[in-house]
């Protein structure tokens, strides 16, 4: 009974150690998988350290190569500064040489300047007087322009009516009977020649008759006409009627002034007609008749 209830116990011993065993074995499997995959995890990361040895290994020859590169060039750049000091010293001498020079050419620009804004402020001044003397050329050339055309119109009127006055002398003057040096001016109220219509009041009439010939001498009666351009005659309260015989045609005038003359060999005659209404601007004729014919005539011009 006693060596069943001892070989029982050793059998359960037995189970137990091998229940232990295979335990045991489990976790020492299980272990060993952990630890080749941590020595697999570690073969990896020692890999990786290698590579990273490497590459500092590189890095840090490359780096000892870029300081004995920047020591050789820290020496030349030292140099450099040596040199770049003496260039700096030389060129800041140069620069102050330079500044006092400035500084007195910089005095003599500002007088120059000076001047020139001088120069400049009397020239704007001149060519705006040039511009408005500009100006008012412009408007006298205008005007001049239009007078010009109202010269040429008055002078082409002028010259018509000397014609017809011309014209009318050859018809109604006798060849041995007529004046010459006939002359007309006109004056205002004191004793002075014009030309404007506004001021004439008086006019004078001057000609001569030379070498009379016997047959035309003795009293005789002279009439002084005043026309205007178209023939019209000026306006008085008291005009004179005449009647001319010429050529053996009657000839009507009607005359501002008659005076009966003494007519000799020769002698120098004169009218003297005061006006008695204002003559409006344009051409007149004023004409000196005998009896028997014009002795001459004469235009003139009032503005």
């Amino acid at each position: 009974m006693d060596a069943k209830k001892g070989l029982l116990i050793l059998v359960i011993l037995l189970l137990l150690g091998l229940i232990g065993l295979g335990y045991w074995g489990y976790n020492t499997n299980n272990e060993k998988k952990e630890l080749t995959s941590q020595n697999e995890t570690l073969n990896g990361q020692v890999g990786d350290l290698t590579s990273l040895r490497d590459n500092l290994q590189h890095q840090v020859d490359s780096l000892e190569t870029a300081y004995t590169v920047l020591t050789e060039e820290n020496k030349n750049l030292k140099g450099s500064v040596v040199t770049a000091e003496k260039t700096i010293a030389s060129q800041s001498a140069a620069i102050t040489k330079i500044k006092k020079q400035n500084a007195n050419e910089t005095v003599n620009l500002k007088s120059q300047i000076e001047q020139l804004l001088k120069a400049k402020a009397n020239l704007e001044g001149n060519i705006k007087n040039l511009q408005a003397e500009n100006d008012s050329l412009r408007v006298v050339t205008g005007q001049l322009t239009t007078d010009l055309a109202s010269s040429k119109s008055e002078n082409d009127a002028l010259a018509n009516l000397n014609k017809t006055i011309q014209d009318e002398m050859k018809k109604l003057t006798l060849s041995n009977f007529k004046a010459s040096a006939f002359r007309v001016e006109v004056e205002r109220k004191r004793p002075k020649a014009t030309a404007k219509a506004g001021r004439a009041r008086r006019i004078l009439v001057s000609f001569d008759l030379t070498e009379v010939k016997p047959e035309f001498r003795g009293l005789r009666p002279l009439y002084l006409v005043i026309t205007d351009d178209k023939g019209t005659p000026i306006k008085m309260s008291n005009p004179i009627p005449a009647k001319v015989n010429v050529n053996g045609q009657q000839m009507d005038l009607l005359a501002v002034q008659k005076k009966d003359t003494d007519v000799v060999e020769n002698q120098r005659l004169t009218f003297t007609h005061d006006l008695e209404d204002k003559l409006k601007a344009g051409f007149y004729r004023v004409s000196v008749y005998t009896d028997i014919g014009m002795l001459g005539a004469a235009s003139f011009r009032l503005q």
